[in-house]
């Protein structure tokens, strides 16, 4: 079996490449894929660039041109759920595109022609996921920073809302929860490519599972916070969870 690890920016990625085993690398769809094999199990490691459409291609390109049996997504995303600081992670448990609009002909977020606005990770890869952040975050030589409370980078799973835009103002980030809240979605964090991925495999029935962590709060500093963190700690994050996931991960 293969695994897609998916990551958005080069940061996020750096860190897996380099220990990759037996690379190959392969250029399809104006994409670069690295075949290999990580803590002896088979992986593609891809960046999904930003964006819905960009992710939706990388995906499907891992599934049609590869043969991936599970996707796994690793990056960073703007947290907007209470609690949720700089510093923790987010485990995704399922997805929605805060940018989808075909009302009044089908209702605000749901997908037109699926009738839903919902995509779940699967639950068994996401549980693996979790444990592997758990075990980053608890376990010797885990590599997680602190977050701005001054206590250990929390963890948390939920809703995770994606869209076309980075969010980086205080008053669009609250104006952007209110009315996802009102329509019963209560997202704890907000990207760019996830939702678009999870859509991706509920159509080919390919197994997918999440994580991001909190890069900034989507607010005014957004812009500041983001970069910065990309370069310091990202890629450490990455290399760290997927470091521990891979021994859960059946052959």
């Amino acid at each position: 079996m293969t695994t897609a690890i998916l990551s958005a920016l080069a940061e996020e990625q750096q860190g897996l490449v380099a220990r990759l085993t037996n690379p190959v690398l392969v250029t399809r769809a104006g994409r670069e894929f690295w075949r290999g094999e990580l803590q002896g199990r088979s992986v593609v490691l891809a960046l999904s660039r930003i964006g819905k459409v960009a992710a939706a291609t990388t995906a499907t390109t891992l599934i049609e041109a590869f043969g991936v049996s599970r996707i796994v997504f690793t990056g960073v995303a703007g947290g907007v759920g209470l609690g949720v600081q700089v510093g923790d992670v987010v485990v995704a448990t399922e997805f929605v595109q805060h940018d989808m609009d075909a009302s009044p002909i089908f209702p605000c977020y749901q997908i037109p022609l699926y009738g839903q606005s919902r995509f779940a990770c699967d639950d068994l890869l996401t549980a693996m996921l979790l444990e592997a952040v758990k075990a980053g975050l608890t376990g010797a030589g885990g590599q997680f920073k602190q977050s701005n409370s001054g206590k250990g980078a929390g963890v948390h799973a939920g809703l995770i809302a994606s869209g076309d835009r980075f969010v980086s103002g205080a008053d669009e980030s609250r104006a952007l929860q209110a009315a996802l809240q009102a329509a019963g979605f209560a997202a704890l964090a907000v990207e760019m490519e996830g939702a678009a991925v999870a859509q991706v495999c509920f159509d080919y029935g390919v197994p997918f599972a999440a994580v991001r962590t909190i890069s900034d709060r989507a607010d005014d500093q957004a812009h500041v916070d983001f970069p910065t963190f990309v370069a310091e700690v990202a890629s450490g994050y990455a290399l760290e969870i997927v470091s521990n996931l891979m021994p859960l991960l059946p052959k």
